[in-house]
């Protein structure tokens, strides 16, 4: 089984690589928690979707200290990796979203089963657990568009220092009905609250099942990604220079014409992510806590 960990993002929001910021007194960052808990969970393969000037980077600080643990490979959003007869529009700068991204990693992953994660996001033991049984099932292996979705409560998703985005999720008999991108959700008192196309904040409660980007699927994903894309490029087509391809939105398109469907695995694990500086103390307090109840080691790679 192969983790994909999307690594491309240019955490503008955070103000630099937050990838490489480290969490704990030994150095740990948060992506060396989930290759940890992956390993665990047993994952055999990881593979780091990043962009190439931060090649170097990942491979002398996160790939050489992880790679006599597990195996390592590499793959690359490129602007131009592209559909046949695509080309970027002048000016465009930023990756074309999640979607765009694991797209680009088809080649590498081949025809392994493979989950997909954010490489800034803490997702806690019990979600690779999830993953790994799924992925490893021959019962579903033999059914090729069967993928899964590890969904969190929304309550323990959400910080303090600002608005994040998150995918609503509903589901019906464990099964993923529909998952709507939410872009700006607030933390209020007692619920919070996402910001409407319109202008208006709604409601939300914290119980809400939502997407972090956290994925199991079968390589069938690949099969029907292009033209997905094609489709996105062409129903953007005034918009080509912000547009984003979101993971979330190609996986829904599939579903609705029924050419998978997803299985949502619920956790009670509490997200813990740095989309803020203002993050970071709160961050390094909690894994400084699970250390010390004995859920990790001082050193993960030590």
């Amino acid at each position: 089984m192969t983790l994909l960990i999307l690594a491309a993002g240019l955490g503008s929001r955070y103000g630099g690589l937050k990838q490489l910021d480290p969490m704990t007194d030994s150095g740990n960052f948060i992506i060396d928690f989930s290759i940890y808990d992956a390993i665990r969970a047993g994952f055999d393969r990881v593979v780091f979707l990043i962009k190439r000037e931060n090649e170097t980077a990942f491979r002398e600080t996160i790939g050489s200290r992880v790679e006599k643990k597990i195996r390592v490979e590499y793959a690359f959003q490129d602007l131009d990796h592209l559909p046949e007869g695509l080309t970027p529009p002048e000016g465009r700068v930023k990756p074309w979203g999640t979607g765009h991204a694991v797209y680009c990693a088809a080649d590498v992953i081949g025809n392994d089963p493979f989950a997909v994660i954010n490489a800034d996001d803490f997702y806690g033991a019990d979600t690779f657990r999830h993953l790994a049984a799924h992925l490893s099932d021959p019962a579903i292996l033999a059914t090729p568009a069967r993928h899964c979705m590890v969904g969190f409560q929304l309550g323990n998703t959400l910080t303090e220092n600002g608005t994040v985005s998150r995918g609503e999720c509903e589901v019906a008999d464990g099964m993923l009905v529909k998952v709507t991108e939410r872009t700006k959700i607030e933390k209020r008192e007692t619920t919070a609250a996402y910001l409407t196309e319109q202008g208006d904040w709604k409601e939300i409660p914290f119980s809400t099942i939502v997407s972090m980007n956290c994925w199991g699927f079968t390589p069938a994903l690949f099969e029907k990604l292009e033209s997905g894309f094609r489709a996105f490029w062409q129903a953007n087509a005034a918009n080509l220079s912000k547009c984003e391809y979101y993971l979330p939105a190609a996986v829904q398109e599939q579903k609705d014409e029924g050419l998978c469907d997803v299985r949502v695995y619920p956790t009670a694990s509490k997200w813990l992510g740095v989309t803020y500086p203002d993050d970071k103390p709160s961050v390094k307090a909690a894994i400084a806590e699970l250390i010390a109840q004995g859920e990790y080691p001082k050193d993960l790679w030590a």
